[in-house]
């Protein structure tokens, strides 16, 4: 049996290696809540995803905050369930908020997986001992800002290389880049800042040979999508848009999109991650994960996931030093000549740096039943 005696609530604030630019604004730090979920002598953690502001999703960290102090925990606390999926099941009365419930699911998967002493993608069905990983490059300075950055990751190995675009900076980046790498597997990702009105700009990026176009449409759209699709010959990728099993189907049956980036947290952990999955495989479209700055926590479970035989297409899990100059689990994530070692041992196979959490922790609470 699962059972859960207690829990931790950590916040952190990790600050980025650099200045990462999308159509949302500017980054240069990380707010990370994490979740630890005590049980059997053993701990299962998870990281959140959602931000300060509602800007990716409707989802703020203070907001998941309460949640998990007053609404999720207390459903979970001192309680025992047959196994994750039955944990998830006593939090499915409640709407929405799937990545605040996807730390308590995910905290519970690693827990499940320690428990039973096997590697989380092995208990999730996948098989791969590595996974291929490019990269997510933001918005640079001028085009040959673009063609530098994407050489550096190039020459260190990355199966992918996705640049992120916006109204004005698109076709630009986009050209000088294929002019540069006429070779090279290339994507461009929106985060949702056009609309139909800017089809003809789309349909420019047509003649760069692009693997997809990530989630250039609204975030909650699949019918405006599907309409772009139509006038278009680059796959459309959905990111935002596709929230659970349902939202997959319907937008893979519109023909909004041929490929979808799945992110466990955006979906409310993996339970629902693999539902996708196997809807994907059916409808013949290839999915990869997709990354949120996250920590090696969240990227150790974004690794683990990406095991299933559907990822057929590079993801975003490219190594932590990119992000960190130190990491907050005691494990390296690094990718070689675009590989990422799928970490051993039970769950996730990472730790905690206790030592340093606790020197960076902004909050750190304990829950008991």
């Amino acid at each position: 049996m699962l059972q859960i005696e207690s829990a931790e609530i950590i916040v952190l604030r990790l600050p980025l290696k650099f200045r990462f630019e999308t159509s949302f604004g500017v980054q240069t730090e990380k707010i990370i809540p994490l979740l630890v979920l005590h049980g059997g002598g053993l701990q299962g953690v998870a990281e959140g995803t959602m931000e300060f502001a509602p800007m990716y999703r409707e989802e703020t960290i203070a907001g998941a905050l309460h949640l998990l102090r007053e609404v999720f925990l207390p459903r979970i606390l001192g309680k025992s369930f047959a196994n994750p999926e039955a944990l998830h099941d006593a939090l499915g009365s409640f709407r929405g908020n799937k990545m605040a419930r996807a730390m308590v699911e995910m905290a519970a998967w690693d827990l499940w997986a320690r428990m039973l002493d096997v590697p989380l993608g092995t208990l999730l069905g996948g098989r791969k001992t590595e996974v291929e990983v490019g990269v997510s490059l933001g918005i640079q300075k001028d085009e040959q800002a673009t063609v530098d950055i994407v050489r550096k990751h190039v020459e260190q190995g990355y199966r992918r290389i996705k640049l992120k675009i916006k109204p004005e900076w698109d076709v630009q980046p986009v050209r000088a880049t294929r002019e540069a790498f006429p070779d090279i597997k290339l994507t461009v990702d929106a985060n949702s800042a056009y609309s139909l009105a800017d089809t003809a700009r789309l349909r420019a990026l047509d003649e760069y040979g692009l693997v997809y176009i990530e989630q250039p449409l609204a975030w909650d759209d699949l019918v405006d999508h599907a309409e772009l699709q139509r006038r278009m010959v680059t796959p459309l990728c959905l990111d935002e848009s596709v929230a659970s099993a349902q939202d997959a189907r319907k937008g893979l049956a519109l023909g909004a999109g041929g490929v979808i980036n799945l992110k466990v947290s955006r979906v409310g952990g993996h339970a629902e991650a693999r539902r996708i999955h196997d809807i994907a495989e059916s409808f013949g479209a290839p999915i990869w994960c997709g990354g949120m700055l996250e920590s090696g926590v969240g990227r150790a479970h974004n690794i683990h996931l990406s095991t299933l035989p559907n990822f057929k297409l590079p993801g975003d899990t490219s190594s932590a030093s990119r992000y960190w100059t130190q990491d907050i689990i005691n494990e390296a994530l690094e990718a070689n000549d675009g590989l990422m070692p799928v970490p051993t041992g039970a769950g996730t196979g990472v730790t905690l740096n206790r030592e340093f959490v606790a020197k960076i922790a902004e909050l750190h609470e304990e829950r008991h039943a």
